[in-house]
This record gives C-alpha cells, structure tokens and sequence, in this order.
C-alpha cells in the first residue's frame, strides 16, 4: 500500500501529446526517470494512490517530458490524467543540483520556530527573484516570501518544513 508519507509531489501532467497515449509532464527534476530500474509515478485516483510504471519518456523541454504510462494506449485514456498531480517515492527522488525549483515543496508542512504550524504549502511563485509561498492556513492563503537562509529543517519522508520568519511577517497577509 502506498503512503502519502512515502512519496513526493514531483509535477504535473498537463495534457496528452498526440493519440498514442503520451503525456506531457511538467516537472523540474532532471534526470528523474534516467537511473530507475523500474520507474514509476503516483496518482492519486477516486481518493487511492496508484502506481503507473512509465514505459518510456524523452525531454520535451527544460521543465518538461514526454511520458508513455503502461496502459495507457489512447489519447481518451490519457485524458483522465489532465492536470493530475505526480507523486514519486520521496526515498528515490534525485539529489539536489543546487539549481532544482522550489515546487517541490508543494504539499509540505510550514512551521515558524517560534509561532507553531502556519499551513500547507499550496504553491510556488518563482516567477520573480523574490520565492513566494502560497500557504494554505485553514482555507485562508497566506502569501510568504522565502529564502533559503530562513529554513531551519527540511523532513523530506514527513514533508515538513521549519522555518525562522522575519517578526510580523504574518501580519502582513
């Protein structure tokens, strides 16, 4: 049984490419698939997590591949994985090459040191110089920018994150 614990939100799949059941799949990993024996991503489908081996795949772009999924043989089929988020076994995830996105944080716990839980990261903006985290707290969003220098912790298998934020920071949402 696959855990939520266990994997990590790695991209999405955008739309299908063609009619032979290829999908474009929006990630920032590079190398993801390239070293796996058996490769494989996670869907979450009607509330369960399903595994989909990856039958082949080629570079679309730098933040983009191609992904045939075992199975999936039709651009019908295929639809059902539009704007899917794509999870990966957190244990098998690439080491960081210092230029990898902030994306993958999406999902995680945020927690400041000294005010406690803030929320889920909900999104990232990397769009300017200035990272800004779109943090889900109870509904509410919450929009945090971010730097490296303010992260105290990463737990990768619980998907957490502690930071220390700037004093009133919060009270700026």
């Amino acid at each position: 049984m696959i855990r939520k614990e266990d994997i990590a939100m790695i991209g999405q799949f955008a739309k299908p490419h063609g009619i032979k059941g290829e999908l474009t799949f929006i990630t920032n990993y590079n190398g993801l698939f390239e070293n796996a024996d058996d490769p494989y991503v996670v869907c979450e489908m009607d509330g369960i997590w399903v595994p989909f081996f990856v039958e082949s795949f080629r570079t679309k772009s730098t933040s983009s591949l191609l992904v045939k999924l075992e199975g999936v043989n039709d651009e019908t089929t295929a639809k059902k994985f539009t704007n899917r988020s794509v999870y990966y076994p957190a244990d098998a995830l690439p080491e960081e090459d210092g230029n990898e996105s902030w994306t993958r944080f999406i999902g995680y716990l945020l927690t400041d040191e000294v005010l406690g839980e803030i929320g889920t990261v909900a999104d990232v903006d990397e769009s300017t110089a200035n990272i800004v985290f779109r943090v889900d707290d109870q509904g509410k969003e919450r929009l945090i920018p971010i730097a490296a220098e303010m992260i105290c912790s990463i737990d990768e298998r619980n998907r957490h994150i502690t930071v220390s934020l700037p004093e009133g920071i919060l009270d700026l949402n």
